[in-house]
């Protein structure tokens, strides 16, 4: 049945997949946080991410699943996923209050913050594989090992024994292997599935280059936006004939409201050299097509129509005189 499912996952998974072990993984994670300021004021807060796509968030107010897009079910039945709801309500109620309970046992200190990435990740041609990792105050503490507990090197001797106390709940260690290594893989194939259209939505981007001067003079900061485009992975550099120039620094991915996203890629250089470069971008929706922006050589869109206006408008002026002169 697996093999079956990791055959569909080739069918799936956006651009296709082969037998490439090139081919970067899907991950599917969820990413728990809990924070306490003192004994009596702790908040919790969870998110689900299919790669860097959010799918299910977490309401902690009311401890429901928030489904964020319409195929976030996956093909779970309302059962399972009333099942998964409950699973994490009891997770987060009991996880409270054992830190509550064991915080000065264990050497915590408030405030204090837990963060828990757990979930998995599915290649086409290899078994699945679940983690789940466990860091305190942003530093990794603990993870969970075939059946069991293990400690970090930097959790030190309290890592060894939170490990020690968790590891006596053979039930805990029992649903959280069952979690990652079953019903991960399978709610990812349903994700990629039931989110096919979205997942492979394919938008063209928009480049263009904007400049600036630097605190030198004789220097000129050139910047190459691109825009609207999907899926995020995109290929943005300057060059200046075939090669790379130096002192290129790219921003981050910043998202639209409409699911594309927005990048741009700067360049420190003088002005004299300036001259030849261009920003190219590659695409997956450009079908194996270039976008390439020469500095200096390119005409803003929204110039053209003006130019080809004015002279019309001032023809038609003197046009007009000649026939109020005669």
């Amino acid at each position: 049945m697996l093999f079956l499912q990791l055959t569909l996952l080739a069918v799936l998974l956006p651009g296709g997949y082969n037998e490439d072990k090139n081919v970067p993984p899907i991950f599917f994670r969820l990413l728990l946080i809990s924070s306490f300021a003192n004994q009596t004021w702790p908040q919790n807060q969870g998110s689900a991410w299919l790669d860097e796509l959010q799918t299910p968030g977490w309401d902690g107010e009311s401890g429901t699943i928030i489904f964020l897009r319409p195929w976030s079910k996956s093909n779970f039945s309302e059962e399972e996923l009333r099942d998964l709801e409950l699973l994490f309500q009891m997770y987060f109620t009991g996880f409270t209050r054992e830190v509550q309970d064991h915080v000065h046992t264990m050497q915590f200190e408030y405030p204090l913050e837990i963060q828990v990435s757990a979930g998995c990740e599915v290649h086409s041609n290899e078994t699945p594989q679940g983690f789940f990792h466990v860091a305190y105050g942003g530093t990794n503490f603990l993870s969970f090992q075939n059946s069991s507990w293990v400690p970090s090197p930097e959790g030190g001797s309290m890592a060894q024994n939170v490990c020690n106390l968790i590891n006596q709940y053979q039930g805990i260690r029992d649903t959280v292997r069952w979690l990652i290594r079953h019903t991960c893989p399978r709610f990812i194939l349903g994700l990629l599935a039931a989110g096919k259209m979205d997942l492979q939505r394919q938008v063209k981007p928009q480049a263009w280059i904007s400049s600036s001067p630097t605190a030198s003079l004789d220097r000129l900061l050139l910047v190459c936006h691109v825009n609207g485009f999907h899926p995020k992975p995109v290929w943005v550099v300057w060059m200046q004939g075939k090669q790379e120039p130096p002192g290129t620094k790219q921003g981050d991915f910043l998202p639209n409201a409409d699911g594309t996203w927005y990048l741009w890629v700067s360049l420190d250089v003088a002005r004299e050299d300036a001259v030849g470069l261009s920003c190219q971008v590659r695409h997956s929706s450009l079908g194996g097509q270039h976008i390439i922006i020469y500095w200096g050589h390119h005409v803003s869109m929204n110039l053209i129509p003006l130019a080809v206006i004015a002279p019309l408008i001032l023809l038609i002026g003197l046009v007009l005189w000649f026939k109020k002169r005669w």
